[in-house]
């Protein structure tokens, strides 16, 4: 079985990290390496930590910017599936609600409770705190980033994205790509 992983960090209030696997149904194993460590600069888009997000409009939005991305560069829409959004939306959860580290702890559990038999799985996760456009924040930053643009590119036609915030403004961002069989 051949795995590839990525693993990436983007700081200020903009934290990113792509997960990428290449393997048959059940996947198993994980290794993780950096791939991208950049600062971004704060802007103006900041607002204080005390904003509330609608979660369903941030995952929309993130759906849509990124086929919007794959269109642009000759690449299929991806297809929303519920299926695929549900398991996004836990992972998402429990890193805003502190039951597991801002990571991709548990990707192989997620993308096998997906009743879908696929090929490949990658996963792309970002936290941010303090942005008035979260979702905006999060793909432009896995825009910059190798790994994860090449996670957005790949040849998937099945995504979920899942958002999750919390009490002190943190919003945690999953996305999850399949290419079903």
């Amino acid at each position: 079985m051949f795995r590839q992983t990525a693993f990436g960090v983007a700081l200020s209030t903009l934290v990113l990290a792509s997960e990428l696997t290449t393997a048959s149904f059940p996947v198993h194993t994980s290794t993780k390496k950096p791939i991208h460590h950049q600062p971004l600069s704060i802007n103006a888009n900041q607002v204080a930590t005390s904003t509330t997000f609608k979660t369903a409009a941030l995952e929309k939005s993130v759906f849509d910017q990124i086929n919007r991305y794959r269109i642009a560069q000759g690449l299929q829409k991806l297809k929303l599936n519920a299926n695929i959004s549900k398991q996004a939306r836990i992972h998402s959860q429990n890193m805003a609600n502190g039951k597991v580290p801002f990571s991709h702890q548990g990707f192989e559990r997620r993308v096998t409770a997906i009743p879908i038999i696929y090929n490949n799985a990658a996963e792309n996760v970002a936290f941010n705190q303090g942005y008035s456009n979260p979702a905006s924040e999060a793909v432009n930053g896995w825009l910059n980033s190798p790994g994860h643009l090449q996670n957005i590119k790949g040849k998937y036609n099945l995504t979920g994205i899942g958002v999750a915030a919390n009490q002190k403004g943190e919003v945690y961002l999953t996305q999850i790509f399949l290419h079903a069989r």
